[in-house]
Order: structure tokens, then sequence, then C-alpha cells
């Protein structure tokens, strides 16, 4: 029997980078990975092969008004295929970084079904052959997969994050049900690329979990792009039908409706991985499927550490699985680490304005019981978001009053998941308004309204 300091079930944003820390810092560690490939969800069917598209709706985009840039460009035209090949091969570069990185770091790398066979023992399973391995820590980073809707059977024209990228045509019509950061993302490149869509939401507004003002300042830039939205929305079946699907429901007023689309996008949440993973053998606690684990990402069974989208009460974000599996190693390996503080994991989404967050929002603050001070400044009085051609949004900061503690930053517009950094770091070390409003930002950037919209707070915006 094979013995590892560490064993990881899962191969993800998560998985692999808690296996890298865990060799750089000297533990003996194996992956164990049921796909042929390294990176999970993120790299193969989630955030990279997403991004590489939205990235290409925003060169279509540029296109379409190139003669507002001074340009003359006519005929340009989609070569879909030529997308899917490049996405492809973005994702196969980086699933070979992955795999360079673990021989770098003498992580050894094992195909098959991963499961805990008991205290210390991870079994795995690969053609109905099964090996046992003991360790001494075990993680599992199994990661989630898109929910559905009862009733609904994906196929190719009803589809979650994983066949939508498959497509070998852009659909006419999509209806996406589901108005979170993957149905807003998927609704912001295909219209750019001329689809008809239409937003489908149970809640009251899109975006729910931003700030309350973002909401209305995406709904306005999709409704100026042509993207229907009905919020209050809920949604009775999905049918296909000879042209596609059909899907109906209730508006907000209660009345009946439906609309055909030729493909339909559920992007309705995901649940945990965690069947079949040998959990009934330990005194780790579940609860609806996820696990509870605490601040470090310790479970209730001892030497078991849980991070990613399995974990109860955590947010499912790549980015925050990687910082969890770094904190985990590092309390395997006896190191100094920071427990996992969800309030300072900030949030991205990739659409058309881009959104940025990060900490409480305004009503968060108010309901915590802080005296809230906000303010505000408009992309439209920043000069290098005229340069770029992209004034919509805004940067809005939530303080506590009397000390200028900052809250929350919530951005949308230009490189809005860029430049949010900034504030991550501004909360990560407990600066205050005038600790960030003597911070001197480059000019002309975008991330300079950064700088005005903390001095905003105190009604001492320069540019606005």
């Amino acid at each position: 029997m094979a013995k590892y300091d560490l064993v990881i079930i899962g191969s993800g944003p998560g998985g692999y980078v808690a296996a890298i820390r865990a060799g750089q810092w000297g533990l003996k560690t194996a992956v164990v990975e049921k796909d042929p490939f390294l990176g999970g969800t993120c790299l193969h069917v989630g955030c990279i092969p997403t991004k590489v598209f939205l990235h290409h709706a925003d060169i279509y985009d540029y296109f379409q008004r190139a003669e507002e840039f001074g340009f003359e460009v006519k005929d340009v035209k989609i070569n879909w295929p030529a997308m899917l090949s490049r996405k492809d091969k973005i994702v196969k570069k980086h699933a070979g970084g992955i795999a360079s990185l673990f021989r770098k770091h003498k992580v050894e790398s094992i195909t098959g079904w991963g499961r805990i066979a008991g205290p210390g023992r991870v079994s795995v399973e690969k053609d109905g052959k099964v090996t046992e391995l003991e360790t001494t820590y075990t993680m599992l980073a199994t990661g989630s997969e898109a929910r559905t809707l009862p009733g609904v059977e994906i196929d190719d024209i009803i589809l979650t994050n994983r066949e939508i990228l498959q497509m070998q045509a852009i659909p006419k019509s999509m209806v996406v049900v589901g108005c979170g950061a993957v149905g807003v993302e998927f609704a912001s490149l295909f219209r750019t690329f001329g689809t008809e869509v239409t937003l489908l939401e149970a809640l009251p507004r899109i975006v729910p979990l931003e700030d309350e003002e973002i909401s209305p300042e995406l709904e306005k830039a999709f409704k100026k792009k042509g993207i229907r939205i009905e919020t209050g929305a809920m949604v009775e079946s999905v049918k296909k039908d000879a042209k596609g699907a059909a899907v109906a429901f209730k508006d907000k007023s209660g009345k009946a409706q439906s609309i055909a689309a030729e493909k339909v996008l559920i992007a309705v949440g995901r649940r945990p991985l965690t069947e079949n993973c040998g959990l009934e053998k330990t005194k780790a606690k579940l609860e609806r499927g996820f696990i509870h684990a605490d601040s470090f990402l310790q479970t209730a069974e001892p030497n078991l550490y849980a991070i990613g989208d399995i974990v109860a009460g955590l947010p499912q974000l790549a980015h925050a699985a990687s910082m969890e599996g770094i904190i985990a190693v590092g309390r395997m390996a006896g190191k100094e680490v920071q427990p996992f503080d969800k309030k300072r994991c900030p949030a991205a989404t990739y659409c058309e304005p881009q959104i940025g967050s990060i900490g409480l929002t305004e009503k968060q603050a108010r309901e915590a019981g802080f005296d809230v001070k906000t303010g505000k400044f408009p992309f439209l009085a920043n000069s290098k978001a005229t340069i770029l051609g992209q004034h919509e949004g805004f940067i809005k900061v939530v303080a506590e009053a009397k000390y200028g503690e900052i809250l929350g930053v919530h951005a949308i517009g230009p490189l809005a998941t860029e430049i949010i950094a900034e504030p991550v770091a501004a909360l990560g070390l407990e600066a205050t308004l005038d600790d960030m409003a003597a911070t001197i930002h480059a000019h002309p950037t975008v991330w300079e309204a950064m700088g005005d919209a903390f001095n905003s707070v105190r009604g001492l915006a320069i540019n606005f």
C-alpha cells in the first residue's frame, strides 16, 4: 500500500493548488482525479472556456463599433469553429501546465474514482480494479455540477454550462433560466454574437447576490443591448418541440406566458458532488449534500479536510477553493495561516458590463448594525473609460460613518473584475477611507476611479 502525507480527491482549482502548495512545503502528496485530465470543471467546462468566449465577444463588439474609433471595417464574420478551436487549445495548454507543475513539485497524479475507505485510507477504482492508498491527511475537493429543474432532461437543446460550450453553431434564440453569474455571462456573450436572448429569474432582481444598486444598472445595460428580462418569473416547464424548446412560466403578475427558443440554458445554481465519496465511513457532517467544515476547512473527522464547492456556507468560486486549499494545507504542515473569511473573498462576473465586488452590500451592512455611509463614482467621469468607449456603470463604496472602516466595494463597468483587486487588499489589511484617499492612483487608468470612489464617501471626489 502506497503511503502519503496527503491524498487529495479532485484536481480542480482547489485540489491542484492545494497539491502544489503541499509539495512546496514538503508533504508527500497524491491527487486522485476521475477524469483523464487535470483542472476540473473550472478549466475544462467553466471559468476558463467561458472567459475565452467572453473575450471574443468583447473583440467582436469593438469591431461593431469600429467607426467610433476611426476604423473602416466591413464584413466582419464570426468563425465559431475557430473560436471553439482556440478555446480547446487554451484549455489543453493550461491542463498541461498543471501536469508540469505537479512534476516540478513531486505531486503524484492518479487517475480513477477516489473515495474514503476508512481512517487514513483512500481507495482508487479504475477499470474495475481497486487499489488503496495510505495517508495521514485526506482532502475532498470534488467540486460541483449544474443543478437542473424537476422533470427537465439535459441534452443538446436544453443545456447546462457543459453542453453550451460544445455547441457547433451560434443559436438564433436562447432562453436563460437563472440570472446569477453563469446566466448573465452567457446571456451577454451570445447577445453580442446576435442571439435573441431572454433572461428568466425567479427572484425580484437579476444578479441577486450583488449590491442592490448593481442589479438595476446591469438590467439597464442589458435592455439597451436588446436582452429581454423577466424577473419574478416562476418557470413551470421546459419542453422540447420541433424548433427547439418552449419554456412556460408565470410572470411577476401571475400571468401565464410561454417563450420558444432554439436553445435553453439552465443556470439555476450548482450542487455539491459528495455522493459515493465514502463519507458514510467518517464523522463528517453533511447538510443537503454540503460538508460542514471549520474556518480552516477541517471536518468533524480527524485529519479530513474539505474545500471548494462542497463546503457548506462558503462561496462556490474557483479562487475561494484555491485559498481554502492553501489554508488547509498550511494547517497540515504546521504553518501560520489565517482562517478563511468569506467577507474577504471577491466575486467577479464577466458579463458586459463587468461586475466586481467584495465585502458587505449596503443592505447587509445596515442589517449588521453599522452606521453606514456610502459613496458612488460613475465611470462616465473617468477619462480612461471615455478612451475605451465604455461609460456604463459606477463604483460604490460602503463604509462605517464614524471611523471610515471600509465594509464593502461594488463595481459595475469597464475592467471591474480587475480593479476590484485594490479593495480586496484594502479590506484584507483593514484599511480605512483615509488610507485609501491617500493612495496615489496612476492616470489615466480605469483603476483611478477607485480613488474618487473612496473619496466620494465624504463628498471629496475630484472628478465628479
